[in-house]
């Protein structure tokens, strides 16, 4: 059974009233809490005994129409009652939507439950999030869509959501993983040579070692990015030697020359971070040493593969001192929200109960998971309508979009996943007035 500190009231109140307070600007000091104290906003104590046992999933959720959406509430024992209840300077919130939001941002599914995929990662055909259905609706934003009526109510001031640099709606956070720079030339070699070939296989052979490589396109990579007015984020992955359980990393090596290219990459304004390889999200001294190999101060960490245990990792990322902010919590399966939220957000530690010191910055869609033959299958036209409405949810309530485009997925060979669509992703943010800022640049936005 999974270690955790005990979660009370108070303790699920502090961390979720937290992350309020940095969703909007301004919050004024107003009571929220349960009935026995008497503040002015009373939640529904509907949660029971839940978050003193180390189970994974709570009941079912109540379906409510709110903002719009059909949206799902969690402990929510009284549906038959309206979902909010104003009165004379106070309001009444029938349902637990403190333990909702508690539940969905700390990751408590996937830290009590034991289920994981063959890389190791808590799946998203294990979550809640697939099991009904809201995979791509910011549920705890709104939650808090709520608990700003009430507070609006109670105070009479209008709250606003948290706007971005030069008062943009929202943000746009463009992250390429390099895992590859040296391998553009295999799959057509190999095609050919099945194909009996040889004269074409060997014209891919003679290519590969006289000119440079298309996947070898950092460069090309953050000027088509600059072209929409946007720096790139390169997550670099120092280890090329296979993981323990024979997974991939690198195929190429950290070199002084490669480690000059990221110099001048972040002279331009790109941000370089670290691409934790196999088995860094579980063991403190290999993520230190690829720390050190990296040698750019890196403030930013995304894990290969996605690669995250919950009840190690974060307090690795912690403990290693280096970073302000993570991006590894995505589902590789599907886009959308891991925790339910659209907003950057502190883990939770269940250790002891408070929130780790580190942001996160949750990965939203993966170029990978669009067409991948164990992932969604998108052909290319279908690929930006179906992210649109989840674009929007981040609009709406002034999120941050995490792109993760692979280097090699900017060859022009790739007609799937490939530049094109890129374009067309970054030209809908862009007319929809998205602030592109890297990673740091969120950090300090967000913090005071």
């Amino acid at each position: 059974m999974p270690n955790a500190a005990p979660v009370s009231e108070e303790t699920r109140l502090a961390y979720v009233l937290r992350h309020f307070r940095l969703a909007y600007e301004q919050v004024p000091n107003v009571s929220v809490g349960y009935a026995g104290v008497q503040p002015a906003i009373t939640i529904a104590d509907a949660a029971g005994a839940f978050f003193q046992q180390a189970t994974a999933y709570p009941p079912a959720p109540n379906f409510r129409e709110w903002a719009g959406q059909r949206v799902p509430f969690f402990f929510d024992s009284q549906p038959e009652l309206p979902l909010l209840e104003l009165g004379a300077g106070v309001a009444t919130i029938h349902a637990d939507l403190i333990a909702a939001a508690f539940y969905l941002l700390s990751g408590w599914q996937e830290y009590f439950s034991d289920i994981r995929d063959r890389h190791g990662r808590f799946s998203y055909a294990a979550s809640v999030q697939q099991q009904y259905g809201f995979v791509a609706l910011p549920v705890v934003n709104y939650y808090f869509d709520v608990l700003k009526t009430a507070v609006e109510h109670v105070t009479g001031q209008p709250l606003r959501l948290r706007s971005w640099r030069e008062g943009a709606p929202f943000a746009a956070f463009i992250t390429h993983d390099i895992d590859n720079l040296r391998s553009a030339w295999k799959a057509p070699a190999k095609a050919a040579l099945k194909q009996g070939r040889l004269l074409r296989f060997g014209q891919h052979l003679f290519r590969h070692f006289t000119q440079p490589d298309a996947w070898d396109n950092l460069e090309a990579v953050a000027a088509t990015t600059a072209a929409y007015g946007a720096k790139s984020t390169f997550f670099i992955l120092p280890a090329n030697q296979r993981g323990a359980d024979g997974t991939p990393n690198a195929d190429y090596c950290l070199s002084t020359a490669l480690l000059v290219r990221l110099q001048k990459l972040k002279e331009l304004g790109c941000e370089i971070s670290l691409h934790g390889s196999i088995g860094t999200a579980a063991n403190a001294l290999q993520l230190e040493e690829e720390i050190e190999s990296l040698r750019h101060g890196t403030t930013g960490l995304r894990f290969h593969y996605l690669r995250w245990e919950p009840r190690q990792t974060p307090d690795l990322v912690d403990s290693a001192d280096r970073f302000s902010y993570d991006s590894t919590l995505g589902f590789a399966e599907h886009f959308g929200f891991r925790n339910s939220y659209c907003r950057p957000f502190y883990p939770y530690n269940f250790q002891t109960g408070a929130a780790h010191d580190f942001l996160e910055i949750p990965l939203n869609v993966m170029d990978a998971t669009l067409h991948h033959p164990n992932y969604l299958q998108l052909r290319a036209k279908e690929i930006l309508p179906a992210l649109r409405p989840m674009l929007e949810e981040i609009k709406k309530f002034g999120g941050v979009a995490t792109v993760l485009w692979h280097n090699d997925h900017f060859d022009p060979a790739n007609h799937l996943t490939g530049p094109r669509q890129f374009a067309e992703i970054m030209h809908y943010l862009q007319q929809h007035g998205a602030a592109f800022l890297t990673g740091s640049q969120i950090v300090a936005e967000l913090r005071p």
